[in-house]
C-alpha cells in the first residue's frame, strides 16, 4: 500500500514525485521502459518552469548540464524576432537548454534521496478504482493507492484502460527528431546555439532545424515541405537522414552515426476532465500540441507543480478534498491555451507558404519589433504571463509573486509574508522589509503564485492551526485560470 501511484518516469512524473515526497506522501513511480531514454528531444526550460525549479533547488544542478547557448530569447512561429522576457521581472529571461534525459536523471536523484521508489520495466496493465483508492497492475504485481497520476504520455495506457476521451484534430504531418553525429559539415551548417530562426533550413521539398549540441553532435529535426503524412511507428533509416542532409546543407555535410531517432506529428488533443475518480492526468497524458516554442515538457512540470502541493495537503489532512478540483479548474484551461497558440503557429511556421502568408509573416514580423506587443507574446511562450484568477479576492491573488527569495519555497510550504508589520508575533511569517508592488501581507503557494494578500491588519479570528493552511483555505473559492491576453 501506498499513497499515490505515479505512472510515468519522464519530466512531469518525476517532477509530480519529487513534490508529493517532499510533503512526506509515500510515493512510487512505475515506469515501462527497462532503462532511461538518452534523447535530447524537449529540451528547453521555459523562464517560468526555471522558476519552479528555482523554488525547489533543482535548477542549479540543471545548470551545470545546461548546453551552450546564446543568450537570446524564445521564439513565435520560428519568426526571426527574438522575445525579450527581461520585461517580465524574472531573473531567468532566456530558456535554457538541457537535453531532456539529463533533466531526467536530476529529478530521478532528488526523488530517490527523498524515498521515491522507482520501478523500470514495469508496464501499467490494469487500473481498478474504488471510493477509497485505486489498485493497478504493473508488471507482476497488484499495487493498492490512495490516488494514481497518469504522467505516462501521450499515448498514455491508464487513458486507455479507463477509456478517457482524448478529443481533438488528428496531426497534419510527420517528423524525424534524431540526436546525430556529422564527421563533416559545409558552411551552412549552424556553428552555435542561436535563436531557432538561425537554425533552421529549407531545401529540394525538405526542411531541417539543425542544433549544434557539442562536438560533433547535433540535434536533427526535420521532414519533407509537402508534409507527407508517413506512419509514426516507421523506422527511420541512416540514409534518410544523410539525404536530407545532402540535400539542405550540400554534399561536404556527411552523416557519421544515428544516437536514436523518432518520428511525431503535430496533433492536437486534450482530455476533458484532469480528474477521474481517483485518478489525476497531467502532461502529455492530458494534452498534447504542435512541438512550437518549445512548451510541452514545460507545461507538464507546470501541470505537477500545481497537483503536487494540492494533493499533498488533501492526503495529509491539511485541506479539504475539494481543494482537488481545483486542479482541473486551473490546469485544463491552462493546457487549453498552450494548444491554442501552438496551433495558431502552424500558419506562419509552414515550410513552403504561400503568398499571402508571406505577407502576413512580415507583417506579424514588424509587430513583434513593437516592445509591448514582444512582451504580451514573451509572456505567453514564456509561461510568465499566466496567472490564476480568483474571483472576489485580492487583485494579487492567483498572480505569480516575483523577487522572492527562493530558498524560503524549499520545503515545498506556502509562505506568509508580512512585510508591513500587519500580523501579530505569534503567527509564524516571514517578515521582510516591504517590496514593490506587493501589499502589507501575502500568503504565497507551494507554486509562487499568490494565495491570499491584505493591505489592512486582517481579521485571523477564524484561522485555526497552521495558519498559512488555514488563510490557504480561505482562498479555495473556485479559480478561473487566465493569461494576460
Amino acid at each position: 500500500m501506498t499513497d499515490v501511484i505515479v505512472a510515468g518516469a519522464g519530466p512531469t512524473g518525476l517532477t509530480l514525485a519529487c513534490e508529493l515526497a517532499l510533503a512526506g506522501v509515500r510515493t512510487l513511480v512505475v515506469e515501462r521502459l527497462p532503462q532511461r531514454v538518452e534523447q535530447i528531444k524537449g529540451g528547453a526550460i521555459q523562464p517560468r518552469t526555471q522558476e519552479l525549479l528555482e523554488l525547489r533547488g533543482l535548477l542549479d544542478p540543471m545548470r551545470a548540464r545546461a548546453m551552450a547557448r546564446e543568450p537570446v530569447g524564445g521564439h513565435f512561429a520560428l519568426l526571426p524576432v527574438p522575445l525579450d522576457c527581461t520585461a517580465w521581472d524574472t531573473a531567468h529571461p532566456y530558456p535554457l537548454s538541457i537535453p531532456q534525459w539529463e533533466i531526467e536523471e536530476v529529478l530521478e536523484q532528488r526523488a530517490t534521496e527523498l524515498g521515491v521508489e522507482v520501478l523500470r520495466d514495469t508496464p501499467l496493465t490494469a487500473v481498478e478504482q474504488s471510493e477509497d483508492g485505486v489498485v493497478v497492475t504493473a508488471g507482476d504485481r497488484r499495487i493498492e493507492a490512495r490516488c494514481l497520476a497518469a504522467c505516462d504520455g501521450g499515448h498514455s495506457t491508464v487513458r486507455k484502460l479507463l477509456g478517457v476521451p482524448f478529443s481533438g484534430r488528428p496531426g497534419t504531418y510527420t517528423a524525424i527528431l534524431a540526436d546525430v553525429r556529422l564527421s563533416s559539415v559545409s558552411d551552412l551548417v549552424p556553428k552555435t546555439q542561436g535563436h531557432i530562426s538561425t537554425l533552421t533550413r529549407e531545401a529540394g521539398h525538405r526542411w531541417v532545424m539543425l542544433v549544434p549540441v557539442g562536438g560533433d553532435r547535433y540535434r536533427f529535426t526535420g521532414g519533407t515541405v509537402d508534409e507527407e503524412d508517413l506512419p509514426r511507428d516507421r523506422p527511420v533509416t541512416f540514409e534518410e537522414i544523410a539525404e536530407t542532409l545532402r540535400v539542405v546543407y550540400g554534399e561536404e555535410t556527411v552523416l557519421a552515426a544515428v544516437d536514436n531517432a523518432s518520428r511525431f506529428g503535430d496533433a492536437t488533443r486534450q482530455v476533458d476532465h484532469y480528474r477521474v475518480g481517483n485518478v489525476f492526468f497531467a502532461g502529455d497524458a492530458a494534452h498534447i500540441h504542435p512541438p512550437f516554442g518549445g512548451q510541452g515538457l514545460n507545461l507538464g512540470v507546470q501541470d505537477a507543480f500545481n497537483l503536487g502541493w494540492k494533493l499533498a495537503a488533501v492526503l495529509r489532512g491539511r485541506a479539504e478534498a475539494d481543494l482537488l478540483d481545483t486542479y482541473h479548474a486551473e490546469r485544463h484551461p491552462a493546457g487549453a491555451w498552450v494548444l491554442h497558440i501552438t496551433q495558431a503557429q502552424r500558419v506562419f511556421a509552414a515550410p513552403r507558404p504561400g503568398a499571402d502568408v508571406v505577407e502576413l509573416r512580415q507583417v506579424f514580423t514588424d509587430l513583434m519589433r513593437l516592445p509591448e506587443a514582444n512582451r504580451h507574446l514573451a509572456g505567453l511562450m514564456s509561461g510568465l504571463s499566466h496567472s490564476y484568477d480568483v474571483p472576489g479576492g485580492h487583485p494579487l491573488a492567483g498572480h505569480r509573486v516575483a523577487g522572492l527569495d527562493p530558498s524560503l519555497f524549499r520545503s515545498g510550504r506556502p509562505v506568509l509574508l508580512d512585510l508591513a508589520g500587519l500580523l501579530p508575533p505569534h503567527l509564524d511569517a516571514v517578515r521582510a522589509e516591504p517590496v514593490d508592488g506587493l501589499p502589507g501581507a501575502v500568503l504565497v503557494r507551494p507554486d509562487g503564485y499568490a494565495a491570499w494578500a491584505a493591505d489592512t491588519a486582517p481579521d485571523l479570528d477564524a484561522l485555526v492551526g497552521d495558519p498559512c493552511w488555514s488563510l490557504l483555505a480561505q482562498g479555495l473559492s473556485p479559480y478561473r485560470s487566465t493569461v494576460s491576453r
